[in-house]
């Protein structure tokens, strides 16, 4: 493993496009030791997986309803919709009961969606943080991070200096691009979502988030979204690919993992942010082949971090 202060990240481009250029010179040189990195990732991926005890299950604690596939160019009001009905029909509330789904929630309404609108970040929303982290912290997959993430010398043995380290990665502001003030964070792009000029989404990749503004009537599900050499979704399978647009802007195409917990998502992103020197790290775990894409703002912060179906494993 390379020392942790010779790392570089490149992080010009924060948009979400999966067909971004691969700019790591370790992503030009496929060689063996970014392949090895991959399977060490991979079987942390798959124990992550293994101890999230508290995803939902697919057709029990939560149902979908994939319809059709969205149009390449659908806009808020267009016939290209290829869903007349909302994409979430059941979900176990219950569950949001639990206290890290309960702290992640209270997370959600703490932000301006709009880019280039300064965050003012009162001293109950930084409460409402560390409450958040604090809960997570003490999760199975969060602490199988931890212990890993100390062992390869990038992350602090102190519980209280790696929940130090999350701040900074997940809630420290910073401009995004076009803006002159602190108006964004890892966290409010991957989680909350963020809209650019009025009419774009960006980030969004969290399914709680979609579930919860789909309730409220401020998403309206587009379709699912698949090329010729992408997998086909599946109801039952937690990844999908998808097209919806929310408030007044349209998300042309959006990747998100379906009825994990939070801790989940948190603890792999951290994973990959921490450890990959690559803006996308590619990980089999369970029935999946997934790249998840990874980039960075100042070397400091998350930019962006959401994953990408690559192929369902035959296992």
């Amino acid at each position: 493993t390379q020392p942790v202060h010779v790392r570089e990240h490149h992080c010009a481009k924060l948009e979400d496009n999966p067909n971004l250029p691969l700019t790591h010179i370790g992503e030009r040189n496929q060689g063996k030791k970014m392949i090895e990195g991959d399977r060490e990732l991979s079987a942390m991926t798959q124990e992550l997986w293994d101890n999230d005890i508290n995803r939902l299950r697919p057709g029990i604690d939560y149902r979908i309803s994939l319809q059709g596939k969205a149009g390449d160019l659908a806009g808020i009001d267009d016939c290209n919709d290829g869903a007349g009905l909302p994409l979430f029909t059941f979900v176990d509330e219950n569950i949001f009961k639990k206290e890290t789904f309960l702290a992640f929630i209270s997370l959600l309404d703490n932000y301006e969606s709009a880019t280039g609108e300064p965050e003012i970040v009162t001293p109950e929303e930084e409460l409402e943080n560390h409450k958040f982290l604090d809960s997570i912290i003490k999760t199975p997959t969060m602490k199988i991070a931890h212990k890993y993430l100390v062992k390869k010398h990038l992350s602090p043995e102190k519980t209280a200096d790696f929940k130090k380290q999350l701040y900074q990665i997940w809630f420290e502001l910073y401009a995004r691009r076009g803006s002159s003030k602190p108006d964004s964070s890892g966290f409010e792009h991957v989680f909350v979502g963020e809209t650019r000029g009025g009419h774009t989404v960006i980030g969004f990749h969290n399914w709680i988030q979609l579930y919860l503004q789909e309730k409220l009537g401020h998403i309206d599900y587009k379709g699912y979204s698949a090329s010729a050499k992408s997998p086909q979704p599946d109801e039952n399978k937690h990844m999908l690919a998808l097209q919806f647009s929310w408030k007044n802007g349209i998300k042309p195409k959006g990747s998100i993992f379906l009825g994990v917990s939070p801790e989940f998502e948190f603890a792999l992103y951290t994973l990959c942010f921490l450890t990959s020197p690559n803006e996308r790290v590619k990980v089999s775990f369970d029935v999946y082949e997934v790249e998840i894409v990874c980039h960075h703002y100042n070397q400091k912060h998350i930019g962006t971090t959401y994953p990408v179906l690559v192929k369902y494993l035959n296992v």
